[in-house]
């Protein structure tokens, strides 16, 4: 029996490997999983200029803040909304770092980052951000974290969906 991309002689490498940007998008999705919010979940995932793994992040509540107590409401009372408690998985993956300089680094995400979030990346050196969905592309804050981080240098590109399929087995 064959395997797909690796013909007959089973000594050759494998060429039906993930890219890189399959690779720490899929970390940033299944960070993403961790989040307890039941409207939105966010990932990121933090990579070296060598392609190694640095930080990760997810949106929820900061460390010792119950998400049985605090709110999930996106609507009503800013206080008793979710908004102006949770963290969003970019802060999170920045904040979770715990070995230096982020200069240089690029930043997998599956939403753009807000304008908060675009300070954070700046002012920690990120240079470069891949990101999978843009959909608040027209609100206030997306617009002026774009605006931010083009004026700063820091580069952006959508994820290019492969189309593969990625499912576990041994």
């Amino acid at each position: 029996m064959t395997r797909p991309d690796r013909g007959n002689d089973m000594s050759e490498k494998r060429t039906d490997y993930i890219s890189w940007d399959e690779y720490f998008m899929g970390i940033a999705f299944l960070s993403g999983m961790r989040s307890k919010d039941p409207h939105t979940q966010v990932g990121a995932c933090i990579v070296s200029t060598d392609n190694k793994i640095l930080s990760m992040g997810y949106n929820g509540f900061p460390r010792g803040c119950s998400d049985d107590e605090f709110p999930w409401n996106r609507d009503g009372d800013p206080l008793e909304n979710k908004y102006f408690y949770t963290t969003h998985s970019e802060l999170n993956a920045i904040l979770n770092y715990r070995g230096g300089s982020l200069e240089g680094a690029k930043l997998y995400v599956s939403l753009f980052p807000c304008n908060e979030c675009a300070k954070a990346i700046i002012q920690s050196g990120i240079k470069e951000i891949i990101y999978d969905c843009d959909k608040y592309e027209h609100t206030p804050s997306v617009i002026a974290s774009k605006r931010m981080l083009t004026a700063s240098g820091v580069s952006f590109r959508k994820y290019e969906h492969t189309g593969r399929e990625i499912s576990f087995s041994v």
